[in-house]
C-alpha cells in the first residue's frame, strides 16, 4: 500500500497515458495530462516555497480542478476546495478560518475573489500548469513525506453556522480507496458518474479509484439533475456503469416516472447513501436495473468518506429499513448509550468509529474537536480516539446495523422520544407520496410534514393515522413542487425550518 496518493497517478499514468481519466463531456483530460500538470502545478508551488500549508482551490466542478487537489498534494501541501456556488459569506467565514497560503483558481474564481476582497496570492490554474517541472524539488518534497500529513480539509456545516473544516491525512484516504474499491468491484473497466460537488469528501469515491486503476470518471453538470431525463441520457452517452450518489439524486430519477422514457442502461453499480433510501424508491430502481448491484454505504466525513456497507441482497417488507450493513476492513463500529455504555442487544445507542479511517481533527478548532474525537470510553488503558458521529444505530436480528435517526432528528413531543425519520419512513409507503420530510418546530411544539406527490394533505393524514401513533402523527402537513436540496442534493432540512419559522409568524402576525 502507497503512503502517498499521488502514487497511484505515477503508476497508472505510464500505463495508460492517453486514455481520457476526467471529463464533463464537454472538457476532457488524459491520464497524462493530469500527471503532467499536477507536477507542473506542484513545481510551482514548491519553488514558491509553500510546504505543508493549506492551499485552497476555487474553482467550480471541472477536470481541472481535480488536477489542481493534486498539483497541491505534489508540493506537499493539502488543498482546500472551494467553489463559486458557495454563498459568498460562507466563503468569508471559511478564509477566516482556513488562512491559506495561496489560492489557485480560474478566471471566474479571480473576479469572485475580488469581491470578496481576499488579500493573499492568487494563482491562475491555466497560467501555472505549464511551469517547468522541477524533478529535484518535488523529489526532496516527497522524501519529507509521510502518510499522516494531511492531504485535505474539506468544510461541513457546523451547528453554530461556522463551517468546520475537517482534515484528513494520506494514509486514512489510500486506506479508503482500497477497501471501497475492493468491496464495489471498481477496474480499469469503471466509468464513474460523479453527482457531488468538488468540495464535499464524498468525490473521494470517484477521484483516486480512477487514478488508482485507470478508470474513467464523468464529472455530470449540475444543471442535469433538474431534468431527470438528460441526466439519464448523458449516463447513457457516456456509458457509465458505475454511480455512488446520496438518495435523493437517485430519486429524483425513479419518483418522477423517469424509468418509463428512459433507462440507465449501463449501469452495473449503484451505491447510496447519506440519506435513508425509501423502499418504494429502491424498488423501482431495483426492477428497472435488475442486473445492476446496489450497495447502501454509510459513514461521516470525519471518519473519511464511508465507514459502512450493505449489498442489498433481499426483499424488504413494509416497516423495515435498509440495513447499513457492517463496516469496512481494519474500522469498528462502536454503540454507545447515554451512560457511555454499549446497549443491550437491539438497544439504540450513538455510532461511533474507531480506526485509521477517523481523521485528524478539526482545523484550528480544538475545542470542537476535542467535544467530538474522544478518547473511547470502553477503556483508559492507552489513548484511543474515537469519532463521536452523532447519529443513532442499532443491530437487528441478523446482526446488520441500522441507521436510526440522527441525535437531531430525535425530539421530545407530547412526552415521547420520537425518531422523526420513522414518521418519514411510513409516509413515504402512502400511495401519492414521492419523497418527504419532517422538521419540529420548537417554539409550537408541532410535527410538520412536507411532501411531494399528488395525494391530498387530509387524505394522506387519514392514511397516516392507520399507521403511526397518535403522538407521531404531523401537526400540520403541507404539499411542495419539490423539496429543497442542498448542494450534494441531500434533502435541506434547514431550509425548511427556516419556512416553517416564517410561516408560523406570518400567521402571528395576521
Amino acid at each position: 500500500m502507497p503512503n502517498h496518493v499521488l502514487a497511484y497517478l505515477e503508476r497508472t499514468a505510464p500505463r495508460v497515458p492517453d486514455k481520457v481519466a476526467f471529463s464533463n463531456g464537454t472538457d476532457a483530460l488524459t491520464f497524462r495530462e493530469v500527471h503532467d500538470q499536477s507536477r507542473a502545478i506542484g513545481s510551482f508551488l514548491a519553488g514558491r516555497g509553500f510546504h505543508r500549508q493549506p492551499v485552497a482551490v476555487f474553482m467550480n466542478k471541472h477536470p481541472k480542478a481535480i488536477v489542481a487537489f493534486l498539483g497541491v498534494a505534489a508540493a506537499g501541501c493539502f488543498y482546500a476546495p472551494i467553489d463559486e456556488e458557495m454563498p459568498a459569506f460562507r466563503i468569508e467565514l471559511i478564509f477566516g478560518t482556513l488562512s491559506p497560503a495561496a489560492v489557485i483558481c480560474d478566471a471566474r474564481g479571480k473576479a469572485a475573489l475580488e469581491k470578496l476582497a481576499f488579500a493573499g496570492e492568487v494563482f491562475l490554474y491555466d497560467e501555472i500548469r505549464s511551469t517547468p517541472v522541477d524533478d529535484a524539488a518535488l523529489a526532496a518534497v516527497r522524501a519529507r513525506h509521510v502518510d499522516t500529513d494531511p492531504l485535505y480539509v474539506v468544510f461541513t456545516s457546523g451547528s453554530t453556522g461556522v463551517p468546520k473544516g475537517v482534515v484528513a491525512c494520506h494514509r486514512s484516504v489510500i486506506e479508503y480507496v482500497e477497501v471501497l474499491s475492493e468491496t464495489l468491484g471498481f477496474s480499469e473497466e469503471t466509468v464513474f458518474g460523479m453527482q457531488v460537488p468538488l468540495y464535499f469528501d464524498a468525490c473521494l469515491k470517484e477521484i483516486f479509484p480512477t487514478l488508482m486503476f485507470g478508470a474513467t470518471t464523468y464529472l455530470v453538470p449540475k444543471n442535469l439533475f433538474m431534468f431527470p431525463v438528460k441526466l439519464v441520457e448523458f449516463l447513457d452517452r457516456y456509458r457509465v456503469n458505475t454511480v455512488c450518489w446520496v438518495v435523493s439524486a437517485l430519486t429524483m430519477i425513479s419518483a418522477f416516472g423517469t424509468f418509463e422514457k428512459a433507462v440507465p442502461e449501463t449501469l452495473t453499480t449503484v451505491a447510496f447513501g447519506s440519506e435513508v433510501f425509501p423502499l418504494r424508491q429502491l424498488d423501482l430502481w431495483r426492477k428497472a436495473l435488475p442486473r445492476a448491484k446496489f450497495t447502501n454505504l454509510y459513514g461521516p466525513t470525519e471518519a473519511t468518506g464511508m465507514t459502512c456497507f450493505y449489498h442489498v441482497d433481499r426483499e424488504f417488507g413494509e416497516g423495515e429499513s435498509v440495513p447499513i450493513g457492517r463496516p469496512f476492513p481494519n474500522r469498528e463500529v462502536i454503540l454507545l448509550d447515554d451512560d457511555d455504555k454499549v446497549p443491550a442487544p437491539g438497544g439504540i445507542g450513538e455510532i461511533c468509529v474507531r480506526g485509521t479511517s477517523v481523521t485528524l481533527g478539526y482545523y484550528r478548532s480544538p475545542d470542537r474537536t476535542a467535544a467530538s474525537f474522544v478518547q473511547n470510553p470502553l477503556h483508559a488503558d492507552y489513548p484511543e480516539t474515537i469519532y463521536r458521529t452523532g447519529d443513532l444505530g442499532r443491530y437487528n436480528e441478523r446482526g446488520e446495523l441500522l441507521f436510526v435517526s440522527r441525535k437531531d432528528y430525535q425530539i421530545k413531543h407530547m412526552g415521547h422520544r420520537i425518531e422523526l425519520g420513522e414518521i418519514e419512513a411510513d409516509v413515504q409507503l402512502v400511495d401519492g407520496v414521492r419523497l418527504a420530510c419532517c422538521v419540529y418546530d420548537k417554539e409550537s411544539e408541532r410535527i410538520v410534514l412536507y411532501y411531494v406527490g399528488e395525494i391530498a394533505p387530509a387524505d394522506l393524514l387519514v392514511e397516516l393515522r392507520a399507521r403511526l401513533p397518535r403522538y407521531m402523527l404531523p401537526n400540520a402537513v403541507e404539499p411542495l413542487d419539490a423539496l429543497p436540496l442542498t448542494a450534494n442534493a441531500k434533502i435541506d432540512r434547514v431550509s425548511l425550518m427556516t419556512y416553517t419559522e416564517r410561516k408560523r409568524k406570518e400567521s402571528r402576525n395576521g
